[in-house]
């Protein structure tokens, strides 16, 4: 499942990179095996995946996990980044679509994701900056 994103707003612009933060959620499936299997694919992934994302502008990405909750930083450069540019060449790219049928193997949605999608922004309540 490709799923295309009905957010295109940022969560944040890091002034000092020059990139657009999007702070993301998404849950897996309580199941410790696959949960394993997960994060061992995430050790490497596959290359085709790695060209993908750099190529649409994502200029750095992690995940993080606490129990079931998933939670990615993605930073992209706001020259090149276009979430539904992105999302359309997810679905054109038969080992990006392959690579979403594998992840969704393992992912949920989090109880507040709105249906057909995955990784959903989340809110940001605090920053230092602004204090």
């Amino acid at each position: 499942m490709v799923a295309t994103p009905t957010w295109t707003a940022p969560f944040a612009e890091n002034r000092v990179m020059g990139t657009t933060r999007y702070c993301l959620a998404l849950d897996l499936i309580d199941d410790a095996a696959k949960i394993a299997e997960y994060e061992a694919a995430h050790q490497k992934i596959w290359p085709a995946v790695r060209d993908h994302l750099l190529a649409n502008g994502v200029v750095s990405m992690e995940i993080y996990r606490l129990g079931t909750r998933l939670f990615m930083l993605m930073e992209v450069n706001p020259a090149v980044y276009r979430a539904e540019v992105m999302a359309a060449a997810s679905a054109a790219n038969p080992t990006i679509v392959e690579w979403e049928r594998l992840m969704w193997t393992f992912q949920a949605p989090t109880p507040w994701t709105p249906a057909g999608e995955k990784w959903v922004p989340m809110q940001r309540i605090f920053n230092l900056q602004d204090q």
